[in-house]
């Protein structure tokens, strides 16, 4: 049985669901291409799986489907946006064609957003950035979801809070796209609704004992998500946590100590321009040959051999826009209500 469907066929179906709730058919056209990028590189936590719930926030009103943001401050090469809860991919595609204005006038080009809505995936926007010879830097928090509490505590302040970093090299660029936490929250719901443990004790229940159990994260009072390093070394992602939400939140004066509104993201974003500083051509140098270190690296005994972050999934993402995308067997399924609702048919395999 082929379950294959092509890319093509999915960002149609996507977009035919985002424009039938409402949704302004370029503000859908750039949400649904995003989030099948996350499927494409393997990340289908943040792909079209959150496009069921993207369908449910259209109607409850609380994702904005129309309009555009509004800048609140504005220098040459910063600024400030009020998203209005609209789209985060559509609104994160805007701030990086500003932000590379910018980085090609200036060396840097700077936004922050403000009450966007959620941003997805946030590895499917850095090879935007890097097949035009920029280096991209994302921080994204949501200031009204709380699940990773502080290094040596026990009550969740903040979440996942991801860092996603891209720079090109001579060949395939490096796309980092980590949390500061060990592991998210979609991938916790995931596992909880198949009745998995995590192989490692990620999280902490509400009494602060180590845990594998995802369930811990929907007790009354509930469990947290350890940061990077764990128990033993979680100062490491409480640090990283801590920058992620100065750069967003902090930056746009709008965050946690303001009154929550719904799921959503404060975003920081910024791309520079290596023209303006040792050059492009300096930088892939420099870049292809740490590259070559990593991949040339003896592996560990039995281990396989050393990889440099995005590499799987750019040949996974090759693969796919070959043959086939793959999705996650819970993502069609958790759709079907939606297309019977609103009369568009999912695409045959």
């Amino acid at each position: 049985m082929n379950d294959r469907r092509t890319a093509s066929a999915l960002v149609r179906y996507a977009r035919e669901l985002l424009v039938a709730a409402g949704m302004d058919v370029a503000i859908a056209e750039d949400v649904a291409t995003t989030l099948l990028e996350g499927d494409l590189l393997g990340h289908d936590t943040h792909g079209l799986a959150l496009l069921a719930p993207y369908l449910g926030e259209i109607e409850k009103g609380s994702m904005a489907s129309r309009g555009s943001y509004t800048v609140l401050n504005e220098r040459g090469a910063a600024a400030l946006w009020d998203g209005q809860r609209l789209p985060g991919p559509w609104l994160v595609l805007r701030a990086m064609e500003t932000a590379a204005a910018m980085a090609r006038q200036h060396g840097t080009g700077t936004v922050v957003i403000r009450r966007s809505h959620h941003i997805a995936c946030l590895a499917a926007y850095l090879r935007r950035a890097t097949e035009q010879g920029l280096v991209m830097q994302l921080h994204c928090s949501d200031p009204n979801v709380a699940s990773v509490a502080p290094f040596g505590g026990t009550q969740a302040v903040f979440t996942p809070d991801p860092i996603a970093i891209g720079f090109p090299t001579e060949g395939d660029p490096v796309l980092i796209d980590i949390s500061s936490s060990l592991t998210t929250n979609g991938m916790s719901a995931r596992m909880r609704q198949q009745g998995r443990l995590y192989e490692h004790a990620w999280l902490l229940d509400a009494q602060g004992r180590e845990s594998r159990d995802p369930e811990v994260l929907f007790t009354n009072p509930p469990g947290t998500i350890l940061p990077v390093g764990g128990r033993a070394a979680g100062h490491k992602g409480y640090g990283l946590a801590l920058l992620v939400e100065a750069l967003s939140g902090g930056l746009a004066g709008f965050g946690r100590a303001d009154p929550q509104e719904g799921w959503g993201a404060t975003v920081h974003l910024q791309l520079i321009d290596p023209d303006a500083f040792g050059g492009r051509a300096a930088l892939q140098r420099q870049t292809e040959w740490i590259a070559q270190a990593c991949r040339a690296n003896r592996p560990v005994a039995g281990g396989a051999p050393v990889r440099l972050p995005g590499q799987a999934g750019l040949q996974r993402r090759r693969e796919q826009l070959a043959h086939g995308v793959v999705l996650h067997p819970a993502i069609l399924p958790a759709l079907q209500p939606w297309g019977e609702k609103l009369g568009v048919a999912p695409p045959a395999p």
